[in-house]
């Protein structure tokens, strides 16, 4: 009990809140908190994207992002007390970049072939789940990528202040943010089909970058440069949709 009371005291204490609140130079460490947040969540909404469109409609879409904030929420109250432990936990990055190379070689592989690896057909995929059943699947995945994800953003934002209820706040608003992004390239994919195979060649560049990220190798890409990459190859989908677009107007 006592390290519990150690761990999350903080986030109990009322003159602790009162003092964040109330402070210029602590609202000033929570801007900054929410622009690095959003930097490194950039290629987590990508991701984030990518996995609700199994889902039928965009109403289904926006609300499992919905139900994945209340997760991401939970989850970064629990990691923010055992921040300083969190370093030992690369094996989550491991697993977190393999799973998002399985993704992006599921995807490739259907479009190809136009069916399901030998050992994926034995299964039920998320496609073939009914209803709800798929809904959920879908919340899951969201929140498995969260954890993943929130690590590099937990451990960014304790190195800036060691105030837990800084750190939350900060971590509360960009999680917003990212949410917001993540709906926007929903929307976008909807109109721009092309976005969809481009999201999925990201997801396997992250995957690369994640795992890159683990002590035995130790490569950071910033998260200014990625983000900048992931823009130019956006705005290139783009220009090849419209030049595509235009071909079929032309075509006609």
């Amino acid at each position: 009990m006592s390290l519990l009371r150690e761990l999350y005291g903080p986030f109990f204490s009322g003159h602790n809140w009162l003092s964040v609140l109330t402070s210029g130079q602590d609202w000033l460490i929570i801007f900054s908190l929410v622009l690095m947040e959003c930097l490194l969540s950039v290629d987590n909404a990508v991701v984030l994207a990518a996995q609700t469109r199994v889902l039928p409609n965009l109403r289904e879409q926006e609300e499992s992002l919905f139900y994945g904030i209340w997760g991401s929420y939970l989850f970064r109250f629990l990691v923010i007390g055992i921040g300083t432990y969190l370093i030992n936990f690369w094996e989550i990055k491991v697993i977190g970049a393999a799973y998002l190379a399985y993704m992006a070689y599921r995807f490739f592989h259907v479009k190809f072939f136009g069916k399901k690896p030998a050992h994926q057909r034995r299964q039920r995929s998320l496609a073939n789940l009914s209803g709800r059943k798929r809904f959920w699947a879908v919340v899951a995945q969201i929140e498995f990528t969260d954890i993943v994800f929130s690590i590099d953003s937990v451990l960014a934002a304790l190195a800036v202040s060691d105030n837990p209820v800084i750190v939350l706040i900060g971590g509360i608003i960009g999680i917003l943010c990212m949410r917001g992004i993540a709906e926007f390239i929903m929307k976008l994919m909807e109109k721009v089909p092309e976005l969809e195979p481009m999201a999925y060649v990201l997801i396997f560049i992250i995957a690369i970058k994640l795992f890159l990220t683990i002590p035995a190798i130790d490569i950071e890409i910033s998260s200014g440069l990625f983000g900048t990459f992931i823009l130019i190859v956006f705005l290139v989908t783009l220009i090849i949709h419209f030049i595509r677009k235009r071909g079929n107007k032309n075509g006609d």
